[in-house]
């Protein structure tokens, strides 16, 4: 699309321009527009657009103005419009010195400035050809232009030429996609080239454009596929498995159909894009609009119970269930005939949904990285089989995830109740008690307990009253049966049976060695 600034110190006349014209249709799409010229200088600067249309009279900057003062820049090769309602002849002479394109009166004929532009989209066209090093990025962009826009019958023979395609009865538009990850292969319009260059051992004269990552067009004439590959259909194998080998990626060629003349192109070239969307449903390959034209397409998201029950499995960390629910749930892709769009829609519902769990969970994003890699990435040129992988993968990563959280959070619960048990064990408390106060099963308890710190409850609470009694016996001279009862023992003769079994020694040959060596 060519962008149009609109320079007009009269609102309606800018407003009555954008209703008044079809700018899509002419490949043209309005990006700013501005009351006076000193306001347009400073947008053209920043919007960069290709096309200013503008009135001559206005405050500030005039139209002329405007005009003197973008051309006086050598590196600027903006095309200008001018309108008036000034019929003085002396207005568009100076006009027509400056270069504008046209000059139109006003009120302004939209079948007048509707020519005008089409006109003028060719022209710019070849400006930036002209400005383009090397032919096979000329014929790209002559390529994209005829794609992108209904071709007129009197262009037809321009665009041709162009193309070097001058005498060619029958025309295919071929999408070929590359299928990888990003990151993994970066492949651009040089290199793109470069591999059709040794496919077809030469410099090669089929127009190419990178219509957008990972993804290149490509018009074929008849005479070409039948002269160099044999026929229409074996020609598009032959081409996608050759480039697959020269690229090193698995490779994906959609195909329209065969259209007879130049202005027909663009139908060949929705096909082509059409075909594309059915890549999930019929596989990596060669897909041909006339084998899918007629079998409709699933454009709705996956079911909500069968997202719900993936992310339950997850939760519950049943490894075989859930991959048994993705290989499920990619054959529903497959044989249902979802869109890439259905696809990606469910997908990303059930990448929100694990990512919640773990949100609720109180665990970072960052734990899931391969989850919000893929919940936040266009992956739309990834294959089925690829993208099933790197889900596969996001997934196993999010159950790891949650049962370590899950871990955790069982770790944050016994770590209250040791919590409990380090303030409270001159009490008579007992593993049954605690059970009680923290609504757990007794013997759940002492398991959790004994697998968190590797001793039984019982150990360990008696380990820290003896510990506290040693301390009472160093720092105070408090009686055994006082002792006994600061560190939670109801009987002092048994106090000194545990202090025994754990020392070695009774408590008072533990006092006294400490005051032998004073």
């Amino acid at each position: 699309m060519f962008k149009v600034l609109l320079v007009d110190d009269e609102f309606f006349v800018r407003k009555g321009l954008q209703k008044l014209i079809p700018w899509e249709d002419l490949n043209y799409t309005i990006v700013g527009e501005a009351d006076n010229g000193d306001k347009a200088l400073h947008m053209i600067e920043h919007l960069q657009p290709d096309l200013v249309i503008t009135d001559i009279r206005m405050p500030a900057l005039d139209g002329l103005d405007l005009i003197r003062s973008v051309k006086e820049d050598a590196d600027s090769d903006l095309f200008f419009i001018v309108i008036s309602g000034y019929h003085d002849f002396s207005y568009a002479q100076q006009a027509l010195r400056y270069g504008v394109h046209d000059y139109i009166l006003k009120p302004v004929d939209d079948e007048e400035m509707t020519a005008t532009l089409r006109k003028l989209a060719l022209n710019m066209s070849k400006r930036k050809i002209a400005k383009t090093k090397g032919e096979d990025h000329a014929n790209g962009s002559f390529l994209e232009a005829l794609v992108q826009e209904k071709l007129r019958l009197e262009d037809a023979e321009t665009y041709a030429a162009a193309l070097g395609l001058t005498g060619a009865a029958g025309f295919r538009y071929a999408l070929v996609e590359l299928h990888a990850a990003p990151g993994e292969l970066q492949v651009g319009l040089k290199q793109f080239m470069k591999a059709l260059y040794s496919l077809e051992e030469r410099k090669s004269d089929i127009p190419v454009f990178e219509q957008e990552q990972g993804r290149f067009g490509m018009l074929f004439t008849v005479e070409l596929l039948k002269e160099r590959y044999g026929g229409l259909t074996q020609a598009m194998e032959k081409i996608r498995s050759a480039l697959s080998g020269q690229l090193g990626a698995d490779v994906s060629l959609y195909a329209g159909e065969t259209v007879h003349n130049i202005t027909d192109v663009r139908r060949s070239y929705l096909e082509a894009n059409e075909a594309a969307r059915h890549k999930y449903a019929e596989g990596c390959g060669v897909i041909e609009y006339a084998q899918i034209k007629d079998k409709p397409l699933y454009v709705f998201d996956m079911s909500p119970g069968t997202v719900s029950n993936l992310i339950m499995q997850v939760e519950e960390g049943k490894q075989e269930a859930y991959r048994q629910s993705v290989d499920g749930m990619f054959e529903i892709f497959r044989t249902q005939r979802f869109t890439p769009q259905a696809v990606n829609s469910s997908l990303s519902r059930c990448m929100t949904g694990m990512i919640s769990v773990v949100k609720e969970m109180d665990g970072s994003i960052e734990g899931v990285q391969r989850l919000k890699e893929l919940a936040e990435r266009d992956y739309g040129n990834w294959s089925l089989t690829l993208l099933k992988e790197h889900f596969l993968l996001a997934v196993i990563e999010a159950e790891q995830y949650i049962a370590e959280l899950r871990k955790e959070q069982s770790k944050g619960g016994i770590k209250q109740i040791k919590k409990y048990i380090d303030s409270h064990y001159c009490e008579n408390i007992s593993l049954k008690s605690i059970a009680a106060q923290f609504y757990m099963n007794p013997v759940y308890l002492g398991r959790l307990f004994r697998k968190s710190y590797g001793c039984y409850f019982n150990e360990y609470l008696l380990q820290l009253r003896v510990r506290e009694a040693k301390k009472l016996l160093r720092q105070t001279d408090l009686r055994m049966y006082e002792i006994a009862a600061r560190v939670g023992f109801q009987n002092a003769d048994y106090f000194v049976i545990q202090f025994e079994k754990l020392e070695q020694v009774s408590p008072t040959e533990y006092r006294n060695m400490l005051i032998g060596r004073e």
